[in-house]
C-alpha cells in the first residue's frame, strides 16, 4: 500500500512540475527591403494608362541599404535629383519620402504590395502641376 501511495504521490508530482506557463513572445514584422534596382512596369497619369505611350525601359529607381536612391535615365518623377530616402515606419509602411540632394524632402504615399508572388512598389505623385496626378508601379529588376 505505501509502495502504490509513493508511485501515486511520484505521478502527482510529475504531473503538477511538467504544467507550466509558456510565454510566447509576438512576432514582430520584419522591417521592408525595398533595396535594388526597381523599373516601371505600369504607369498612368490622371487615370489614363501611359505605360506604352513613352519608354520607360531605361528608368530605373535604385535603392541601397544605406537609405540613398538614385535616378538612371530620368522621367516626369517627384525629384530630379539623387539623395536620401526613408519610410515611414521600416515594418509597416505608408509614406516614403525622398530628400533630394540640393532640394527639399517630399513625402508621397506608397504601397509595398505583393502581386502574384512579386514585390511591388506603388508611387503616387504630381510633379510641379497639381493637375497631373501620376501613378508608378514598379517591380525589382532580377
Amino acid at each position: 500500500m505505501n509502495r502504490y501511495i509513493l508511485h501515486v504521490a511520484i505521478c502527482i508530482f510529475i504531473f503538477l512540475s511538467s504544467c507550466k506557463v509558456e510565454e510566447i513572445a509576438p512576432v514582430a514584422e520584419a522591417p521592408k527591403n525595398i533595396a535594388g534596382s526597381w523599373r516601371v512596369i505600369k504607369a498612368t497619369r490622371n487615370g489614363t494608362d501611359i505605360t506604352n505611350a513613352f519608354d520607360f525601359t531605361q528608368f530605373r529607381l535604385q535603392f541601397d541599404s544605406a537609405g540613398n536612391y538614385t535616378l538612371q535615365h530620368k522621367l516626369p518623377f517627384l525629384v530630379n535629383a539623387n539623395g536620401k530616402v526613408e519610410l515611414d515606419d521600416p515594418a509597416y509602411p505608408f509614406k516614403i519620402t525622398f530628400r533630394p540632394e540640393g532640394g527639399t524632402a517630399v513625402s508621397i504615399p506608397f504601397n509595398y504590395p505583393t502581386v502574384t508572388g512579386t514585390r511591388q512598389l506603388s508611387l503616387s505623385f504630381s510633379p510641379g502641376c497639381a493637375l497631373n496626378a501620376y501613378i508608378y508601379t514598379l517591380q525589382r529588376d532580377n
